[in-house]
């Protein structure tokens, strides 16, 4: 007699697994370098971490060594671990990558979008037009992120998407610090953009995303040349 049959609903089924708690502590603690809570150069203390997190100094350890290997974190033999402070070489090159993987996102969006897509993208122009007017840099930051976001996932390309995901957290990093400059300007151009995709005018929504992250990428860099107190302070404290 042969075996029963597995049922459909029996097949595939995984056992349910926690995130490992130096996963939840990497995670926090990229996010806070990420929105520059802990600023480049600035030494992260494993008790402090701890502390701050509620958590044993163990998973800070083994998070901090992640972290490095992802380029984050600088470890310093007798002296501890640093946030990375990115040299402009670093964050030129990223910018460009970004630059060619957005521009492209935007010359396929405008031949796929679809109505709701336009929505989505104008709801998040007038999110972050509201966030300049508070002055609110953390949903200027947000509201950008979700924006390249929505016009890569408009372009209907998967690869764009993950290739977009993968510089997502970088590009916050080094668009953090200058987002209150870019300001209403940064929207405009966003605006400017979903017009285009609109109208699906592909080569004119390629030519804005490619002027409008090249903006991004000359005002971090013109930023990067000036210490800020920011910079400055998280300096002092690294020594």
């Amino acid at each position: 007699m042969p075996p029963p049959e597995t049922p459909p609903d029996k097949l595939g089924r995984q056992i349910a697994r926690p995130v490992p708690l130096r996963q939840s502590v990497y995670e926090a603690i990229l996010e806070m370098i990420v929105n520059r809570t802990l600023g480049p150069g600035q030494h992260l203390v494993e008790n402090e971490l701890a502390v701050m997190l509620g958590v044993s100094r163990q998973p800070v350890r083994e998070a901090l060594q992640w972290l490095k290997n992802d380029g984050w974190v600088d470890l310093r033999p007798a002296h501890g671990a640093f946030v990375h402070a990115p040299t402009a070489e670093e964050a030129d090159q990223l910018l460009a990558v970004r630059t060619l993987l957005e521009a492209e996102s935007a010359r396929v969006a405008a031949l796929h979008a679809g109505e709701a897509d336009l929505a989505t993208l104008r709801e998040l122009c007038q999110r972050g037009l509201a966030a300049v007017e508070s002055d609110d840099v953390d949903g200027m930051v947000s509201a950008n992120a979700e924006f390249h976001a929505a016009v890569a996932l408009a372009s209907g390309n998967k690869v764009l998407v993950e290739l977009a995901g993968q510089v997502d957290r970088r590009v916050r990093w080094y668009y953090n610090p200058v987002a209150r400059t870019r300001g209403g300007q940064s929207w405009v151009e966003h605006a400017d953009l979903v017009d285009a995709i609109a109208a699906r005018d592909a080569d004119r929504a390629a030519d804005i995303m490619r002027a409008h992250t090249e903006h991004t990428r000359q005002s971090y860099l013109a930023q990067a040349s000036e210490p800020s107190t920011g910079d400055l302070a998280a300096g002092r404290r690294a020594h």
